[in-house]
């Protein structure tokens, strides 16, 4: 087996880096989201009402799509203190062009309705009606294949 250069054990290493990098990335994201969701889902729950439940609706071009949002007022109780949310999630309710998913929300959501709420006991006046997903907890094996091939072909570069 011919003898590989040193440019082209640096340019493998750059790019076996690059990979190990990006993956890092992508990985530290997504165990920050998983972590967070734990945290939340920590958070005790109290009732809380349904002040109001409406739709939304934005259009950011003229000719683009119209654009809606589930938008959600709910009140509840916290050690004797009144308080109010518009957090479906921590991150809030997403933009979507699919109505059908929001009036779902305003089904499951209706005004008057009694649910349960989680509140941030750090931070009272952060309250949410749903938990968010750990979906990128047990997703972490994708971008850590990056990080491991790149490492891999690091290495593979410098071996003889």
């Amino acid at each position: 087996m011919p003898q590989r250069s040193t440019g082209s054990r640096v340019y493998l290493s750059l790019i076996g880096l690059a990979l190990a990098l990006v993956g890092g990335l992508f990985a530290g994201l997504m165990w920050r989201s998983f972590q967070r969701a734990r945290v939340v889902d920590a958070w005790p729950q109290v009732p809380c009402v349904i002040l109001s439940s409406d739709v939304e609706e934005r259009q950011i071009d003229p000719n683009g799509p119209l654009e809606r949002r589930f938008a959600v007022l709910f009140g509840y109780e916290w050690e004797g203190v009144a308080r109010d949310s518009r957090l479906l999630r921590l991150r809030g309710s997403m933009w979507t062009g699919k109505e059908d998913a929001i009036r779902l929300l305003c089904d499951r959501y209706p005004e008057g309705a009694r649910r349960e709420c989680r509140v941030n006991p750090a931070d009272p006046a952060v309250a949410v009606l749903e938990p968010e997903s750990k979906a990128p907890g047990y997703s972490l094996w994708f971008p850590l294949l990056f990080v491991v091939g790149g490492l891999g072909v690091m290495v593979g570069a410098w071996r003889r």
